[in-house]
């Protein structure tokens, strides 16, 4: 049995999952202590990817990325990185388009959040990072777990853009997704009514883990 389609689509998921944690509280952050036509901007560039169907982001990414392109070459040429056809490729396209769950929610979550306690904070002369870590994140922990969780969730099961940028290479590239899509256009309903099964299982183990670590490290 080949499981290299539930390792790589793990990977995927995992990686996009930390980036969009850490990366989308961040912004969430920022974003919420902006204000005026700026903020709306900003906000509505980085909500775009939930909007826009998967495979036309996917096409973006492969224009931005493509060898032949000047971003793709460069990356090539100067530090050997790769984008298209391989397992970061997986990665930035289920980023791209999960990120903005988490984003949404994070600052879903602050919004939320008493600012008299963040003004308290300012008062006593908590530095803006120490506020986000010490206040604001704890506060906002219920919104930062369903973020993280809805992320992961599009990542593992993210199929059009990574189509698009990585390709469907076996032991490689091949995600969950591309094979269950695959077997089923093959005719093989038993192997993807098996793969099925593994996903949701896998996908059930790793978001019950995130809600307890990430419960324990909010709390702390």
């Amino acid at each position: 049995m080949d499981w290299s389609p539930l390792i790589i689509s793990l990977k995927t998921g995992i990686a996009v999952t930390v980036l969009s944690f850490f990366i989308g509280v961040w912004t969430a952050w920022k974003i919420y202590g902006t204000n005026g036509k700026i903020k709306c901007f900003i906000d509505s560039l980085l909500t775009l990817p939930m909007v826009i169907p998967p495979t036309a982001a996917g096409f973006i990414l492969l224009l931005v990325f493509s060898t032949r392109r000047p971003v793709g070459s460069f990356l090539l040429d100067n530090f050997g990185i790769k984008v298209i056809q391989s397992l970061l490729g997986c990665i930035v396209a289920a980023f791209v388009i999960s990120f903005p769950l988490m984003y949404r929610n994070a600052r879903a979550a602050f919004e939320q959040v008493d600012k008299e306690l963040i003004y308290a904070a300012r008062t006593l002369g908590m530095s803006e990072s120490k506020i986000l870590i010490r206040v604001v994140m704890p506060a906002a922990a219920h919104g930062l777990i369903s973020g993280s969780v809805l992320t992961f969730a599009r990542a593992m099961g993210e199929y059009g853009a990574t189509s698009m940028l990585a390709g469907n290479i076996s032991g490689k590239t091949a995600t969950i997704s591309q094979k269950i899509a695959m077997v089923v256009q093959d005719g093989d309903y038993s192997a993807a009514g098996f793969w099925v099964v593994v996903v949701i299982l896998s996908a059930f183990v790793i978001i019950m883990t995130m809600n307890i670590l990430l419960s324990k490290f909010i709390r702390r």
